[in-house]
């Protein structure tokens, strides 16, 4: 079992920039952030092992988000630059196999939500 804790998330002007943590309570293989609009289906951020031999940022936010994780401390970030009203979701940390699908993610965090305002 893997318990995460996410925090970080807000409201913030386009342009602007903010920090999300996700805290595990013990290593999966892999970290991922989802996120999901209303009325959309829930896709994948980011995604990166604790090893750190592998990443992956969704076309939509390359260049702009980036995923790191702190072994010392369990903690994986989404670190979000040059933010835009479409970015606008609820955001979630996931643990488990790498992969891009949340089928791969067997456990959740509650989620953060993140309101980007033009």
């Amino acid at each position: 079992q893997v318990q995460l804790v996410e925090s970080g998330g807000g409201l913030v002007q386009a342009g602007g920039s903010l920090r999300l943590s996700c805290a595990a309570s013990r290593r999966a293989f892999a970290m991922a952030w989802f996120r999901q609009a209303p009325g959309k289906e829930r896709e994948i951020v980011g995604a990166i092992t604790w090893s750190g031999d592998r990443t992956y940022d969704a076309d939509s936010v390359k260049g702009r988000f980036t995923i790191s994780r702190d072994n010392a401390k369990n903690t994986v970030y989404l670190q979000m630059n040059s933010l835009k009203p479409e970015d606008t979701a609820v955001y979630y940390c996931a643990a488990g196999q790498w992969g891009l699908d949340s089928s791969k993610y067997h456990y959740w965090g509650q989620g953060t939500q993140v309101t980007v305002s033009s």
